[in-house]
């Protein structure tokens, strides 16, 4: 079965939040950060990962995307500072396996 992760990214500024699905989150987090993703990320300059959670069904993944985005900003800024307090990038840890 397909795992995958529901990621959030950021811009600079931390104004302006993207959620996303994935099943491959260096693959895909590398792509927002070199821009070669045409869209949201890339015309609000999300090039920051802040949060990401793994399911081990892709399925599950996607039902929790479509959840996250139906919240409130100030609920997600909420789940986003329980785990990365400082919105810090998490790009090194990705890299590093998580």
């Amino acid at each position: 079965m397909n795992s995958g992760f529901v990621y959030i990214m950021t811009n600079p500024y931390r104004t302006v939040f993207y959620i996303g699905v994935t099943n491959n989150l260096f693959r895909r987090v590398q792509e927002h950060k070199n821009k070669t993703v045409e869209g949201f990320t890339n015309k609000y300059n999300c090039t920051i990962v802040v949060y990401y959670e793994f399911f081990e069904r892709i399925s599950d993944a996607i039902r929790r995307e479509k959840q996250l985005k139906s919240w409130k900003r100030e609920w997600k800024l909420q789940l986003i500072k329980e785990r990365n307090p400082d919105l810090q990038d998490l790009w090194e840890e990705i890299k590093n396996g998580y």
